[in-house]
């Protein structure tokens, strides 16, 4: 078992920290104050190929594994969590295009994709499916040529904003549950789609957070990814890697973080020295960095594990993407309390840390849903061999 990173994943990493520091660092604050979406800033991410990391190469893809991926994802998250939470999207949305899609689309999209041009946004979530992602009702009748959609995706990343919707729609019956669903690739202005308006958010605010309405809008029936019925497959394919790279968030966010309190630590003085020096502080930030090396190892695991396509791999994304947001955000938390009242105001970055690592929490499947895949797993007969 071998903890080191190659040559070749360290220069990727550094890539991302350079180009974060430069392209992000300076406007972060100012794009979450003002709820501008960057898509300039995306777009030269896209040229350094970090647009469709782990897309195919057919598509113009680097086609990394997912733990290089993280490599390049934590880099950026540890300067600005919110807009590298949509890359992390946009390149879900991305790889699904570019593996599914019939040759017309994929050879359209794909290229537009990878290299930060047009950007996606994935659709699963409903106002009445969430957690229970199997009960959504948005339909997709196939009418001729052409496939009918009407319904409706709720807290859609960059809706709104973005130039391709990745869909998961149903195709059978009422009651077909997981089997009946389809992914679909819509174009985001295609007629009969409308957006509402842009929700007000505790953080995320570099990205657009909107509803998405289809009314009778129409595709044609080549804009099916894989076949019908294989949409939950698909889903669930995607939420694998999205929960990694969200747990990568979280720890990039955590770092960010976590650096920003020893600095401040060792600059900070009261009763005549550093508060470097109080023992209860240097405690904290070892528990803090204690915390956030297991949680790094652990998604880079699941990572492993999902590359490698391990029979366990989700329940170890799942794993990962529990430990991972759970202690971001509380690492997030104890930097921003190290900061006294200079943590809790915008001229220091870690309220914006806070706010924005709280949601990781929540999506790609809450983290109460994380605990539910682990506790099924364990309950199997032959459980032992996930922690061994």
């Amino acid at each position: 078992m071998d903890f080191e990173l190659t040559e070749e994943q360290c220069a990727f990493a550094q890539t991302a920290r350079n180009f974060a520091r430069a392209e992000f660092g300076p406007h972060a604050a100012h794009w979450d104050a003002e709820c501008i979406f960057p898509r300039e800033a995306i777009a030269k991410a896209g040229e350094l190929g970090f647009c469709g990391l782990y897309a195919p190469e057919a598509v113009g893809g680097l086609a990394l594994p997912r733990l290089d991926a993280t490599l390049v994802f934590e880099e950026m998250a540890a300067v600005d969590p919110s807009t590298t939470a949509f890359i992390t999207i946009h390149n879900m949305a991305t790889w699904m295009l570019g593996t599914w899609a019939q040759p017309a689309v994929r050879d359209h999209w794909g290229p537009l994709l990878t290299t930060g041009e047009k950007l996606a946004s994935y659709c699963l979530t409903e106002p009445g499916a969430g957690s229970d992602a199997a009960s959504l009702k948005t339909r997709a009748e196939l009418a001729g040529s052409e496939y009918v959609i009407n319904g409706a995706k709720a807290f859609i990343s960059g809706a709104g904003s973005t130039d391709v919707l990745v869909l998961m729609a149903r195709t059978g019956d009422a009651n077909s549950g997981a089997g009946g669903i389809s992914a679909f690739a819509v174009p985001a202005d295609a007629p009969g789609v409308s957006y509402g308006k842009k929700e007000e958010k505790m953080g995320w605010n570099s990205q657009p957070t909107r509803t998405v309405n289809f009314d009778n809008v129409r595709i044609p029936a080549d804009h099916l990814l894989g076949s019908e019925g294989e949409g939950f497959k698909i889903a669930m394919k995607g939420l694998d890697g999205g929960r990694i790279n969200i747990a990568t968030c979280s720890v990039g966010a955590a770092q960010g973080a976590l650096t920003q309190a020893r600095h401040y630590m060792q600059d900070r003085k009261q009763f005549g020295k550093p508060i470097a020096t109080f023992q209860a502080l240097q405690f904290k930030l070892a528990d803090m960095a204690t915390e956030l090396v297991a949680a790094r190892l652990m998604v880079r695991l699941a990572a492993s594990r999902l590359d490698a396509g391990h029979a366990d791999a989700s329940v170890y994304c799942a794993m990962a993407k529990r430990l991972a947001t759970d202690v971001g955000f509380e690492v997030c938390n104890q930097a921003l309390q190290i900061h006294g009242g200079y943590g809790y105001i915008r001229e220091y970055p870690l309220e914006r840390y806070l706010r924005d690592s709280r949601v990781h929490q929540i999506l790609e499947g809450t983290n109460e849903i994380m605990r539910v895949i682990v506790a099924r797993r364990m309950l199997q007969d032959n459980a032992t061999e996930i922690i061994r």
